[in-house]
């Protein structure tokens, strides 16, 4: 028998597959519950066909549960993205509604006609970083959350309220030498901030603990990226939690692409231009948004390349944007030399200067233009003027 695909819309308690021949003739359908009995029928079913690929629409997604069951029974799973599904669903016949088997018919023409998906791989150290990176981050945003309140708390029971950047010791000796509480409303208002404080100083303690088990991670893991100025624990675990494997990327430039930092050509007859690109992986684009502002605020190789481009015309933001893209190329170029150094290397290896790693420069040789990549591909410097 010939290859199949079979292509799957998930959910969280039920899936529906439909399985498809090399020239899309349907073969078999069905809808199965995700619990043990039901996914063991619905891989009964996919086992009948001896040459198959399972196509799972949202791998990182809400495909992540099934499609980890189907890797760990040995099977081969492939990754389509929901807009790659979408998009075949509005040129098929069906008119572009949307059921169970339409999805699944979409995902299955999807997994065939297209080269180059994600082969699904069982889960590694990368997730365990990106589980405790978002735990990170929530922990990030509850402790603004609780400043917040305490500042606005603050501001009626101490004369001028506190200042922008609040640690739990200044908030505690504010409370302390604030006027005595008068009134109802006043102590009210008092014990709220004192309960505030509190919670403000268990978050620390977790934002702590978090710091030190994601340096762990990453020490066990080899990584470098900490190595590079205006990358720290939390950045670096996002890099590696979100992107996985750097091999994937054929290029810097691809990279760049994937993660927004390339400009978008916006050309049109005889304009050439480009403009900021609001695409691609936005947690991604963050960690380089801020490595570009800690090297702003520093002596460093990254400061010097800013203002070059300040010099040859470019605005504040223009020249933002294009340092930005440049420290793509570092952190791609970074994480692939790690990939190619030995693990008990890696380990041992210690950190560097402010700059990087010996022998790293902002002056990327990625830089260079790729004349056989897509126009969003491209290496851009930043947005071109006319």
């Amino acid at each position: 028998m010939s290859r199949v695909v079979i292509g799957m819309d998930p959910h969280k308690r039920s899936a529906t597959i439909e399985v498809i021949d090399e020239r899309e003739q349907v073969l078999a359908r069905g809808r199965y519950g995700t619990e043990a009995d039901g996914y063991q029928r619905m891989l009964t079913t996919g086992r009948t066909f001896p040459e198959r690929v399972w196509a799972v629409e949202g791998c990182a997604g809400i495909g992540r549960h099934i499609a980890q069951r189907l890797v760990a029974d040995g099977e081969t799973v492939i990754d389509v993205p929901a807009k790659l599904s979408a998009r075949v669903r509005v040129f098929d016949t069906g008119q572009g509604r949307k059921t169970d088997l339409v999805d699944a018919h979409s995902v299955a023409v999807a997994g065939l006609r297209t080269p180059g998906l994600r082969t699904v791989a069982a889960d590694d150290h990368t997730v365990v970083l990106r589980l405790l990176v978002d735990r990170r981050d929530e922990l990030g945003r509850a402790r603004t959350e609780v400043v917040s309140r305490i500042h606005h708390l603050l501001l009626e029971l101490v004369p001028g309220g506190a200042k922008k950047f609040l640690t739990r010791g200044q908030a505690s000796y504010l409370l302390r030498t604030a006027p005595p509480p008068a009134g109802i409303v006043a102590q009210t208002r008092h014990d709220l901030a004192r309960e505030l404080i509190d919670e403000l100083t268990t978050i620390d303690a977790k934002i702590k603990e978090a710091d030190a088990r994601l340096r762990h991670r990453l020490a066990t893991a080899g990584s470098s990226l900490t190595d590079l100025n205006g990358i720290g624990p939390s950045g670096a675990a996002r890099l590696l939690g979100d992107i996985t494997d750097i091999r994937r990327f054929r290029t810097a430039a691809h990279f760049a692409s994937w993660n927004g930092t390339a400009p978008l050509e916006a050309s049109s007859g005889d304009q050439h231009r480009h403009r900021l690109s609001r695409l691609g992986n936005r947690r991604i684009n963050r960690v380089l948004h801020i490595m570009a502002i800690v090297q702003l605020r520093h002596d460093t190789p990254g400061r010097a390349y800013y203002r070059r481009r300040q010099a040859e015309g470019k605005t504040t933001m223009e020249a933002l944007r294009a340092l930005k893209r440049h420290l793509s190329d570092i952190v791609y170029k970074q994480m692939l030399r790690d990939t190619k150094r030995p693990a008990d290397e890696r380990a041992r290896s210690g950190r560097t200067g402010p700059g990087g790693q010996s022998g790293a420069t902002l002056q990327s040789s990625a830089d260079g233009p790729i004349p056989t990549a897509a126009t969003s591909d491209k290496s851009q410097p930043g947005p071109a003027t006319n």
